[in-house]
């Protein structure tokens, strides 16, 4: 018996991390690449470029793979459903994958499986965006449906008045998102897989913090959660995952509300890993990228228990520091507990290049966790010690 080969398209830091999960499951992980100088190509050996928007390129990267999954959404439906004519087994597929590529049909089906939703309309122009402001309060959230990520796409609107200055992005796109902005304590993600055989599995809900619409850290489990809340979560996410026919990992962001309804209204959905489930690389028995790899094969689901008692995940962004190994001696001796996962990225200012994961023994480790994680990842992203040195370094080895 061979072992299979798995084409991801889109080569990331996503893919780039699945490849360690597939070479110690013997699996051959091939990726589609937009460029030879993207992160997973170093990690992968077979890397064709290719434009995943021209469905010729992807007829050709299918051949010979017994399943293709994504390191994003944007491949368009039009040629996942071609694909599966013509043979290619795609997962997740176009119909489930079509609810994380637009949020409309995201917020409809959220809707139909009345699961906890913020107020929402589909607006066409100004005026509509004004009616919707006008019947749920000022501010509102505008959101394109199509090709926002990480921030980008969203923008608050405050009064009729700034509505009026966002007639721009009508003109870029029709129609557009509207909800209603939450008053929400803080943000959460439920992680989980499922087969296309509808085995499912998930992770406990986590604690994410954004900054400036990015994640910057995540802490599993998330701490002080009502247990009722973080069932609830779980359980919307795993009904979404079997209603929608999702098929890998999925990720379903959340803004926690207490004291009214469930406790959480649904924020987005993500149908792959995801920088939520980072943490599972040293945090979990199986890792959200094996995990993917397992359920895009219908192989059956590694256990999801926590490491440890609590894991804190803090990304690091592109800063001063444009050589970021010389910054590893000081970082590792830092905290030598630590995890390193870089994503071989060239350094940009704001550019996702890498993150640190700390185990901790006890939920009284949370603040030292986050301090330690937050010291490593900016000596790597400064290149320096900060004036709070860590254990093990001073002022002179620096």
């Amino acid at each position: 018996m061979t072992f299979p080969v798995i084409g991801v398209v889109g080569g990331g830091q996503l893919a780039r991390m699945m490849a360690p999960a597939a070479t110690a499951l013997g699996f051959e992980l091939r990726v589609l690449v937009e460029g030879e100088d993207v992160s997973a190509v170093s990690a992968v050996p077979n890397a064709p470029v290719g434009d995943y928007k021209d469905l010729a390129a992807l007829l050709k990267f299918s051949e010979g793979l017994d399943v293709m999954t994504f390191d994003h959404e944007h491949v368009p439906a039009d040629h996942l459903h071609a694909l599966i004519a013509a043979g290619v087994n795609v997962q997740p597929g176009p119909d489930a994958l079509v609810n994380a590529q637009d949020k409309l049909v995201m917020r409809a089906a959220i809707d139909r499986l009345e699961l906890p939703n913020p107020a929402w309309a589909s607006v066409d122009d100004v005026d509509a965006l004004v009616d919707f402001g006008d019947g749920t309060g000022w501010p509102v959230v505008l959101k394109m449906p199509r090709g926002g990520y990480d921030g980008k796409g969203v923008r608050i609107v405050g009064s009729p008045e700034e509505a009026a200055e966002t007639a721009d992005w009508f003109a870029v796109m029709t129609p557009l998102l509207a909800e209603a902005k939450v008053d929400f304590s803080r943000e959460l993600s439920a992680l989980v897989a499922r087969t296309p055989d509808g085995a499912s599995r998930a992770w406990p809900v986590v604690h994410t913090i954004q900054v400036d619409g990015v994640c910057d850290e995540v802490i599993a489990p998330a701490q002080d959660i009502p247990l009722e809340v973080a069932a609830a979560a779980e359980d919307a996410a795993l009904r979404i995952a079997n209603e929608l026919g999702v098929t890998g990992v999925m990720a379903v962001e959340l803004f926690e509300t207490p004291g009214s309804g469930a406790g959480f209204l649904i924020n987005e959905l993500a149908m792959r890993p995801h920088n939520t489930g980072h943490w599972t690389q040293d945090g979990s028995v199986t890792s959200q990228f094996e995990q993917h790899l397992r359920a895009v094969l219908n192989l059956p689901l590694g256990a999801t228990d926590v490491l440890g008692t609590v894991v804190v995940m803090k990304n690091f962004l592109g800063g001063e520091n444009q050589d970021l190994f010389s910054a590893y001696p000081v970082a590792l001796a830092t905290e030598p507990a630590a995890k390193v996962h870089s994503y071989g990225k060239s350094v940009r200012p704001g550019r996702k290049i890498g993150h640190v994961n700390l185990v901790g023994a006890s939920v009284a480790d949370v603040e030292s966790l986050r301090e330690r994680a937050t010291a490593v990842a900016n000596i790597i992203r400064d290149g320096r010690l900060p004036s709070n040195t860590g254990p093990g370094t001073t002022k002179e080895n620096a």
